[in-house]
């Protein structure tokens, strides 16, 4: 018996129940699985785009709005050099082609290090009702850089803006036939506030997020 095994029994037994499931039991648990049932959701209402900048300020997030993809390295850079920070760093392998260096900046289609302090992802989808972004993990969607350096900045497609985090599984089960190994939820810089509640920026993540909303 494994631990877990262990702790499954002993909470069956506090509810009366038999130490093993019934196959009634395990059939009812495969139906609400695959059918995935929504609770209470709030109203989101109007338009999403709006919606989701009002949220991503609220949390902090910095926002842009570009018209198409190619505009993306100026409006990357713009935001770089206004705030002073570094132009180098890494990007995800979808935007190797974007021109990076007659906009000023050395980004390398790459894996973030603990060396970058700059980077840019994309983003799987993102959430209207709290200003989130959806990140998935692969191959050529590295966690590392939405983790590692001081600025993250995230590409996200107007089209992708979703009104609630149910709406964005559904599009991950609608689009994914497998979960991947990692889906993170980006909602403004990292903070934390353990210590004496004071609030500090940047103690498991970056400093700061600036998301850039592609509306083509």
């Amino acid at each position: 018996m494994t631990t877990r095994d262990d702790i499954l029994m002993r909470i069956r037994q506090a509810n009366r129940r038999a130490v093993e499931p019934s196959a009634d039991e395990r059939a009812t648990v495969r139906e609400r699985l695959s059918s995935h049932p929504r609770g209470p959701l709030p109203t989101v209402q109007g338009e999403l785009v709006p919606r989701f900048r009002e949220r991503c300020l609220a949390m902090q997030s910095t926002v842009d709005q570009v018209g198409s993809l190619d505009q993306v390295p100026a409006a990357v850079a713009r935001y770089l050099y206004d705030q002073r920070l570094p132009l180098a760093g890494a990007c995800w392998p979808e935007f190797a082609d974007l021109h990076w260096r007659e906009a000023g900046l050395s980004l390398e289609p790459r894996p973030a290090s603990g060396d970058d302090k700059t980077a840019v992802t994309g983003s799987f989808c993102a959430i209207a009702e709290t200003g989130t972004l959806m990140l998935l993990s692969g191959e050529n969607e590295h966690a590392t850089s939405s983790l590692l350096p001081e600025t993250h900045v995230a590409v996200v497609s107007a089209w992708r803006i979703v009104r609630t985090m149910e709406d964005a599984w559904d599009l991950l089960r609608r689009e994914r036939s497998a979960l991947p190994r990692q889906v993170n939820f980006v909602s403004g810089p990292s903070r934390t506030a353990d210590i004496e509640m004071t609030l500090v920026m940047g103690a498991h993540g970056p400093f700061r997020v600036h998301v850039l909303i592609v509306t083509d």
